[in-house]
Parts: structure tokens; sequence; C-alpha cells
């Protein structure tokens, strides 16, 4: 089948169930780095407890498992029309955002759906960029979750030549205020094993568990799940702007700047900007790894609903 970009938006994949339980939320939460302090989320006879509003991040790696996966057979997929070949070992992550439209049970019963479609795209130099909406969906029909997210296919070609189409795709923060200090700075630190319980999520990559996958890869040795670095921010966010109420964060986007090692340091600083949608608060940020100096976390944008006793 011949390259042809302008086929690869609009495409439709097949819908795949998903599942989850109150074991699967507690999994997640140790994953991102959730304290002992962190009840709603770590305990589940706690009143308040519920998911970590970013869990949905993980349910295409996931799916309906209760076991683990093979996770190159999971990423193989169907081909994409207008899609030239490209080396799954060459493909990073680039962005990933979620709008969160109602909070998700803690027991998902049967018949929840993960809906696929492609809405951008665009090639240059160094390789091709694909965007997906997906869509968390009830067995009633109802959208629960919003998300967005882009691949980097690095060396991927189709034409050689500039090109980008794009039909939808998430919100775009404002720029980190260059004239004052951030309201919200927040450490935290990520442990030796925090690849090791990520994993457990759904995402097998044995980029995150077998030193010489990657040390093969460049890397120098084992990578931190970009989603759960992701996942470290949006606590950070949550903690710091929504007093850690579970249902206070409505969206939350970054984009993926460099890798984190189990082990690293991170800090997040965050200002708010203005005024969001439907009575949140948008706030911009930025994580970076104090083990190295490198931001990896950046373009962060959050809608946050900010409770009364909040203080900058």
């Amino acid at each position: 089948m011949a390259a042809d970009l302008s086929k690869v938006v609009g495409h439709q994949l097949e819908d795949k169930p998903v599942s989850w339980n109150k074991r699967d939320l507690l999994i997640y939460a140790v994953g991102v780095g959730a304290k002992n302090d962190d009840y709603p989320f770590i305990y589940e006879l706690d009143p308040k407890f519920a998911a970590i509003p970013t869990y949905p991040v993980v349910l295409p790696f996931k799916l309906t498992d209760t076991d683990v996966n093979l996770f190159v057979e999971r990423m193989k997929g169907p081909k994409i029309p207008g899609m030239p070949p490209s080396n799954p070992n060459k493909t990073v992550h680039a962005t990933q955002s979620i709008e969160i439209l109602k909070p998700i049970p803690t027991v998902s019963g049967e018949g929840w759906k993960w809906k696929s479609r492609y809405t951008g795209v665009a090639e240059n130099k160094s390789g091709i960029i694909l965007t997906a909406e997906n869509t968390l969906v009830s067995p009633s029909g109802e959208v629960y979750a919003k998300l967005f997210s882009s691949s980097f296919n690095l060396g991927a070609k189709a034409t050689g030549e500039k090109f980008s189409k794009q039909i939808a795709g998430p919100p775009q923060g404002k720029p980190i205020p260059k004239d004052r200090k951030a309201d919200w700075v927040l450490k935290d630190q990520t442990t030796p094993e925090q690849a090791v319980a990520f994993r457990l999520s759904g995402d097998y990559n044995a980029l995150h568990i077998d030193p010489k996958i990657g040390k093969a890869a460049g890397f120098g040795g084992v990578i931190l799940h970009g989603l759960s670095t992701y996942g470290f921010a949006a606590r950070a966010v949550l903690k710091s702007v929504g007093g850690n109420a579970p249902d206070s964060l409505k969206f939350f986007g970054v984009r993926f700047t460099a890798p984190v090692k189990p082990g690293d340091a991170l800090e997040t600083s965050i200002w708010e900007v203005g005024k969001g949608p439907k009575g949140t608060v948008e706030v911009a940020f930025e994580t970076k790894n104090l083990t190295t100096g490198k931001a990896v976390l950046g373009g962060g944008i959050a809608y946050i609903v900010k409770p009364s006793s909040a203080k900058l």
C-alpha cells in the first residue's frame, strides 16, 4: 500500500473493550508515586476513595487483562491506511492529554469501550507525528473521558516532504510567565522500583524493566514510563492546587521532553494563568528532573477546581 498521509486523518480504529477494578486503581496510584497519606487514592475503605483522575491513560495497554500481556503483540495493531512502515523501537510518546468529563466508577463492570480515531498527522525531516483522539465510553454510551495522544515515529518517511493535516486536538496552554516565580512548587522522588510498579498497570514494554533493552535503545539502561512521570505531575497539580480532591482535576496535558530514570528526583512548578472553563482555573506547569537538570515535561496545561482554602 503506497504511503498517503492524507488518508490517515479521520481513520477510525475498531473499538476495544476495557475494564478495571479497585485493585487496578490502587496499583496505578503506587505506580505514579502516591504517598502514604493520599488516602482517597491508596485506601479502598476511605469514604472519598476514587481513581486518580489520569487513570484512563493506561487502559489502551491494559484493556480487560487480569494478567500480564506481551507488549510487542499488544502494540502491533492494524495497518493504518496511508501510513508508511515505522520501527516500533524508534517510536516515542510525544504528547498526552486527558479531559475528565465524569469521574469513573471504582469498578467498571462489563461493557466499557475504548474508541480511537486519528485526528492529525505531520511529516518533517526527522519523521512522522501521529495524533489520536481516544474516548472512554460507558455501556450506556456516555463519554467519561476524552484523550489525545501523539507519537513521534523517528525516521518514518512518506514522501520526504513537509506535510501537516489536523482535524481535532486538545487545548493548548499559555506560556509559563517569565516575570514571576511559580505559585506552587512540589518536589517528589521516584524510587529505583518505580517502573517495576507502574508496569503492573498494563504497559509491559521491556524498555522499562530490562537494562539491556534500554542500553540498546541509547538510554543507558532502564527508563521510567513517560505516563508514570505524567502521573507524578498530575498528582503534584492535584495536591497543590486542587486540595487533593479526586474530582477537582478536569483537564491535564503535557509534552514529553526528556526521559526519567527510576530513582530520579522530580520538581513540578505551577503557575496560575487565568480562568478555565466551568469554574476552573487554568494553570501552566513544567516538571524538571532534579537529578539531570533537564525539563522532562513541558507545555503543561491543566484546568482544575481550586478550593476556597487553597493559597498561593
